[in-house]
């Protein structure tokens, strides 16, 4: 359960730590943007159409929104509350109660995280400044369960002592975490001096001292000022009959009632936040915001952090109005011509002349006046002090010279592509609807707001720079840091006396969970899952095309066989270099001009090379596919690599090293997988900083001719389109693409598991918060026991809340934020492997605990309800992801790379369901092993 920071009005821009299992999303530049010529306003996508808005007679705020393209729903409850309402020594308090959600009811006193899996529902919560939410997604006939859950908890929740108790341990672990980064110590203490009397200049998790003091007395307090009916919005979105659904919200939410306040002072609720004034849906006025007037007084001295890091940051923060302000378009649109995609300003004068490895930036528009905030990673080598002065020097540019009408317009097409793009799918449309309600104080507020994004001139855009980018008026902070990443030391694996003396409860029985359950309504047939159709260009190149209707979108997905198992030890990150790099000039165009050819028209095309291939993700408005496959077609032929671009790629790596190797995620993953692969195995090899400036550019040119091959490359088109245009496009745009030859191949050699256990630790000097793997060489995605080690690992560790190790070890014992397992399978045998977060004086206990929980799962095996169980919890969840255009793409490529049938993403939950409790106790025999794994600790040490 973490938490959102930045929030934007069109779409949201999500950060916080999920409770599934993910690894680090790198692609190619954002880009989203504009045509040259005039922008037309987007519809509001059909966002608001068809909500129907019900309010209850104790005042909950009802949105229900029929969408019938997939048979799921999604359930979400919104509450307006968030960090702006803690006051002094409450910090985090907001964040403290939505961890106590999860602790069960009055009336159902178990984890519901352990209801929601066996639901098969995708959820999760989050806490912000202005609110905190709760969000499900379900098949449909699910629905009614979810919405009595969501009831249970707005009235029930046991807040108790033993609760309180062991989730402050999981927050404290939590918050630990998030000191592990620079950038979010940084942040906190530019928050800090930009708002010293707010409490936006908080963090919204909290902070450690804080949450120590927390009292029972003090959160029921909270719990009942707060989550009441008339403080709350649920937004239902999905396939869904209206009238019926209301009638099951009118019965269960209906009949709770209004909490008698205890605070009705809502701390700085001052601004106005009903419905969108006029100014709202019209040009912005030139009226500068109150809180933000040029007024010349000196600019505050820098903030200057040393302590242990990696890269040199900077950030720099400058005051906003709020969210309702009618300059919010104007100030949106800047911060694209500013920081959105590979086109915009400050890309262009700090990454592209090599000063910073990375620019961002978002505005924060929220109930209250909020914020802009830049932030800068430095390139190695190059002063702050000479980043902010280019900084400043690039800002006062845009005070001073009107935008032009092409830059402006991209802009305008970036932000209307975004929202289309963004709400794609159920989830993503109900988040929308639940934050313009609760923040904006109407779901309606985009309606006026992409209106006025299309009327916004460059005058507005020039005018708004001046009025909020007042260097009398930011917060500037640089990290400097200290110390080189840490250097992987070993410690000797005295495992057996781990073993002794912890002896784990009995696994909760899933029939004991049953009774809690509330029931589903009767099963509806499922949909049946249509297939993609296959087409091979006579160059060999393999293309999967899905037609769907339903949103005016495509969505791709394809893999080059060019990924980093063909790296040696010595040019280790040479695919990473090669797919970074495709995209920086061709024959035809430089690296600007294809950056504008896709964010002119908010298309995004970008590539990433993984272990076994170069992933290509893409998306766009539908109308701009012929853009997304002719740029495509042209980078993986024809680029060109110059000389300069593979510098900077250079100078972007080394600094990405120095991140991963000062994280104690990424030098734990490392010193992990190295020491379960040998050295002449791919798996076992990472970039250092002498491989990766040993990289020349003929390496490059050589590893582009032999890897990017029509006959390695697949691609898995899903949107509106027809299939006859589109091959009719790929003959065209593909069709001259030959090689000649057989393509490389690798023969990986065999991995043994290890003898006896081994121990390893690894040191990070200035780090808070320890990250642990446990495991071994696991199997690939072909294996015959691939679906029963599935339903396995969801039994063990498949989610944090409802597994084995969840429960135990984060739920009993509050040792950790987070615990996961899982089985990295691809075309070769990836790693199985577990990993945990924990403060470094209970790692130990909780590596113990783990292998006592693995040795009893070899021992005693599982019951036949949680085989069910979990079974369940799996073909329940599959519909949800299939209701993703994005993740179908994604699916279907998969599904091709491995070798499987195009069947496979129809057939997949019988598969699941056809697993035996005789399949699963072999599985465990043959790939349990307690007394050979490996475990590597990273982070501060003892």
């Amino acid at each position: 359960m973490g938490f959102f920071s930045k929030l934007r009005p069109f779409i949201l821009i999500v950060f916080f730590i999920s409770f599934l299992l993910s690894g680090v999303l790198s692609g190619g530049y954002f880009s989203n943007a504009a045509t040259p010529s005039a922008v037309t306003p987007v519809s509001s996508f059909a966002l608001t159409q068809g909500v129907r808005k019900t309010v209850l007679k104790n005042g909950l705020t009802v949105l229900t929104k029929e969408v019938h393209t997939a048979p799921v729903v999604s359930v979400q409850v919104w509450y307006r509350v968030g960090s702006r309402n803690e006051k002094a020594g409450e910090n985090g308090i907001s964040h403290q109660l939505e961890h106590l959600m999860f602790k069960g009811t009055t009336d159902r006193p178990v984890q519901f995280g352990r209801l929601f899996s066996a639901l098969g529902s995708q959820f999760n919560a989050f806490t912000s400044y202005d609110e905190t939410a709760y969000f499900g997604t379900v098949q449909r006939d699910k629905l009614e369960a979810l919405v009595t859950l969501e009831a249970d908890r707005m009235e029930s929740a046991l807040v108790g002592a033993e609760q309180l108790t062991s989730e402050k341990r999981v927050v404290i672990s939590e918050l630990q975490g998030y000191e592990n980064s620079p950038g979010y110590r940084l942040n906190r203490a530019v928050m800090r001096a930009a708002f010293p009397k707010r409490a936006y200049g908080l963090p919204v998790g909290g902070t450690k001292a804080d949450v120590q003091q927390f009292t029972l007395e003090q959160v029921r307090n909270y719990y009942n000022t707060y989550y009441s009916p008339d403080n709350a919005t649920l937004v239902i979105t999905g396939d869904f009959a209206t009238e019926p659904v209301l009638k099951t919200v009118q019965k269960t939410f209906g009949k709770l009632p209004k909490r008698a306040k205890q605070d009705n002072q809502t701390k700085g609720n001052s601004s106005k936040t009903g419905s969108p004034s006029s100014n709202n849906t019209s040009t912005p006025k030139t009226t500068p915001s109150p809180s933000s007037n040029n007024t010349s007084t000196a600019k505050k001295s820098p903030i200057v952090l040393k302590e242990p890091g990696s890269a040199a940051l900077l950030q720099v923060v400058y005051p906003l109005p709020n969210l309702t302000h009618p300059d919010v378009p104007a100030i949106d649109l800047m911060d694209v011509i500013l920081t959105g995609g590979r086109s915009s300003q400050l890309y262009q004068a700090l990454v592209e002349s090599g000063l910073a490895s990375s620019v961002g930036a978002s505005p924060s528009e929220l109930i209250e006046p909020g914020w802009y905030e830049i932030n800068v990673t430095a390139a190695p080598g190059q002063q702050l002090s000479k980043i902010a002065l280019v900084l400043e020097q690039s800002l006062t540019k845009l005070q001073q010279k009107q935008v032009t009408a092409e830059e402006l317009n991209r802009a305008k097409t970036q932000l209307q592509a975004s929202f289309v793009l963004g709400n794609q799918d159920i989830t993503s449309q109900a988040t929308q609807l639940g934050y313009n309600q609760t923040v904006a104080g109407d779901y309606r507020y985009v309606e006026g707001y992409l209106k006025t994004i299309a009327k916004v001139t460059a005058a507005d855009v020039q005018r708004v720079a001046k009025t909020y980018l007042n260097p009398a008026k930011q917060t500037i902070g640089f990290f400097e840091p200290t110390l080189p990443g840490g250097k992987p030391g070993s410690s000797s694996g005295g495992s057996n006396r781990t073993v002794e003396n912890f002896s784990p409860g009995k696994p909760v029985d899933p029939a004991e969970l049953a009774k809690y359950l509330p029931p589903a309504t009767s099963a509806t047939a499922s949909t049946q899952q249509p297939l993609p159709e296959q087409f091979i260009l006579k160059n060999g190149l393999r293309v999967f095309l899905l037609p769907d209707h339903s949103v005016p979108t495509v969505n791709l997905s394809g893999q080059i066989d060019a990924g980093a198992e063909f790296d040696t030890n010595q040019k280790a990150g040479l695919a990473s270099f090669v797919a970074s790099n495709l995209i920086n000039g061709t024959q035809t165009k430089n690296a600007l001009t294809l950056a504008k050819t896709l964010e002119d028209k908010g298309v995004s095309l970008g590539f990433s090379a993984s272990r076994e291939g170069v992933g290509i993700s893409g998306n766009g408005l539908s109308a701009n596919l012929p853009i997304l496959i002719q740029t495509l077609a042209d980078v993986v032929q024809d680029a060109t690599f110059p000389d300069k671009q593979l510098e900077l790629t250079r100078q972007r790596a080394l600094t990405s090293l120095k991140v991963q190797l000062d994280d104690p995620r990424g030098l734990g993953r490392r010193v992990f997988q190295q020491a379960i692969y040998p050295e002449n195995h791919p798996f076992h090899s990472f970039p250092t900083e002498e491989s990766l400036k040993s990289v020349t550019r003929a390496d490059v040119l050589r590893f582009y001719e032999e890897h990017y091959r029509p006959d390695t490359t697949t691609i898995a088109l899903v949107g509106d389109f027809d299939p006859n245009q589109v091959k009719a496009l790929l003959n065209k745009a593909f069709g001259k693409w030959q090689t000649q030859g057989k393509p490389p191949t690798l023969n990986l050699p065999q991995v043994s598991l290890p003898q006896t256990m081994k121990q390893l630790s690894s040191v990070i000097p200035g780090k808070t918060e320890a990250v642990t793997y446990i495991g071994y060489n696991g199997i690939s995605r072909k294996d015959s026991r691939f679906y029963s080690a599935l339903v396995l690992n969801q039994i063990l560790g498949g989610d944090t809340l409802s597994s084995r190790l969840g429960t135990e070890v984060r739920d009993r014992q509050g040792l950790t934020y987070g615990i996961y397992s899982g089985f990295a399978t691809g075309v070769n045998p990836g790693p199985f492997l577990i990993q945990m977060q924990t403060a470094p004086g209970d790692a130990q206990k909780a590596i113990t605990s783990t292998l006592a929980l693995l040795k009893q799962l070899r021992e005693q095996g599982i019951t036949e309800a949680e085989l069910n169980t979990a079974k369940r919890s799996i073909t329940n969840n599959y519909p949800v992801e299939l209701a993703n255009p994005g993740n179908v793409a994604g699916m279907i490529l998969e599904n091709a790379v491995y070798g499987l049938s195009q069947a496979e993403i129809r057939e997949f939950p019988k598969r699941i369901e056809a697993v035996t409790p005789v399949q699963v106790q072999q599985t465990i025999q043959e790939l349990i092993h307690p007394d050979k794994l490996v475990i590597v600790t990273a982070g501060p040490g003892a």
